[in-house]
């Protein structure tokens, strides 16, 4: 007797040459549709984690892991010894002090609100990927005193300026003149253009030396208005961030970029989310049309139970045989779909180029969108999950002809045989 006796005899079935090549033909529709599901689940997946690393690589060029700023209006007056503190942490890969600005620019009757970082180029590069992003220009033009500024390509766009010409900042700092109050004013020239491939900062950001914005806000010439972190590991910024804070000594206002962008990223999150639940829902059609195809092989095979019953083969045996049969089905396509679409997932981008180039076609128009690429992250826990979502819903499609197998009367099956 071979054992177990269910599997072998279920496995038989499986390869064995059916009457009704109907049976074979939905069986062979139903471990396709499965595999064909968690293709696509896949390949969708990873295009999505592939945009939002892009995106997160993007934002977080420019804006760092977390911030310790103090709490009083006037900032930092003794910043040094506190950038050699954190950046005496190992954890820390890069530290720089920082001024901050909400202000307005103003420039041949156009006006945008912006946000103004004053920085030390020589410090900005362990935080930042500003140097990389700038298509003209150089951060090494922000010398202090001089008031030079660099701004995002759109801004300047929509200011109608470009590298040499003047803006005029406008700060909420106000001058009391003879003639009443007086928001402060300075003109700065503009000596560089970035563009990282994000609105919120091609549209609305600018970067200074870090004493003209300190000038600027009415600071001390050497203050500063916090310190900019970057972590070996981001997503334990948060928690490093306040670790590396309750060892100071005082307390410091402490920010995060997922608070920064919480929103933001609980967006992506959400989405991903639900797009895995949309198209989990082909796997699951494909997965339950087993349960057709199991009914039907139930049917054809009630001569068979019958002789299985009567060699003393227990109902319980008879619900494994079956079962065997429906879960071979959803392992060979869950099988197959892991495959391609791992290996989909690997290529899309390498296939989406050439598919553009042959038909002379963009899917991500580069005039209208900051990724034109189509960008693949395939990742083993999304794998994982999809194929042991896949899984379980083919052996769940099994468990009713099964059951209605295991119920078959030999008498009632023999009769008419």
């Amino acid at each position: 007797m071979y054992r177990p006796f269910s599997l072998f005899v279920g496995l038989r079935y499986t390869r064995a040459e059916r009457r009704n090549h109907f049976i074979s033909f939905i069986s062979l529709i139903s471990m396709l549709g499965i595999m064909l599901g968690i293709v696509a689940l896949i390949v969708v997946l990873s295009v999505m984690n592939g945009f939002h690393k892009e995106i997160q690589e993007r934002i977080l060029g420019m804006a760092a892991h977390a911030t310790l700023s103090a709490y009083a209006s006037s900032g930092l007056a003794d910043w040094q010894p506190l950038l050699e503190q954190v950046r005496a942490d190992p954890r820390v890969e890069g530290a720089a002090p920082f001024v901050e600005i909400q202000a307005m620019l103003m420039q041949r009757g156009q006006t945008r609100a912006s946000l103004l970082r004053g920085i030390l180029p020589a410090e900005e590069d362990a935080v930042s990927a500003l140097r990389a992003d700038m298509i003209a220009g150089s951060m090494d033009d922000l010398e202090p005193g001089a008031f030079h500024i660099i701004l995002g390509a759109e801004l300047a766009a929509a200011l109608g300026v470009t590298v040499g010409d003047q803006v005029t900042v406008v700060t909420p700092q106000v001058n009391v003149t003879p003639v009443g109050v007086m928001p402060r004013l300075k003109s700065f020239e503009v000596t560089g253009l970035f563009r990282i491939g994000m609105s919120e900062y091609d549209s609305g950001a600018g970067f200074m030396h870090m004493r003209d914005a300190a000038q600027l806000m009415r600071l001390g010439e050497n203050h500063a208005g916090g310190i900019r972190l970057k972590f070996d590991d981001m997503f334990a910024a948060p928690r490093l961030a306040r670790e590396i804070a309750y060892t100071l000594d005082q307390p410091y206002r402490v920010t995060d970029w997922t608070q920064v962008h919480r929103n933001f990223f609980a967006a992506l999150r959400t989405e991903k989310r639900m797009m895995a639940i949309i198209l989990s829902l082909i796997v699951a059609v494909a997965a339950f049309n087993i349960v057709s195809t199991m009914v039907m092989v139930v049917t054809d095979k009630r001569a068979d139970i019958a002789v299985l019953r009567t060699l003393g083969a227990s109902p319980s045996t008879i619900m494994a045989i079956f079962m065997v049969q429906g879960v071979t089905i959803g392992v060979a396509g869950t099988i197959l779909g892991v495959i391609g679409g791992v290996l989909l997932g690997w290529n899309v981008e390498a296939i989406v180029a050439a598919i553009e180039q042959a038909f002379d076609v963009h899917f991500l128009d580069p005039s209208i969108y900051y990724i034109s690429a189509l960008p693949s992250d395939v990742r083993a826990n999304d794998v994982i999950r999809v194929a042991s979502a896949a899984f379980v819903m083919a052996v769940v499609a099994t468990l009713y002809p099964a059951w209605r197998a295991a119920r078959t009367d030999p008498v009632e099956a023999l009769r008419y045989e």
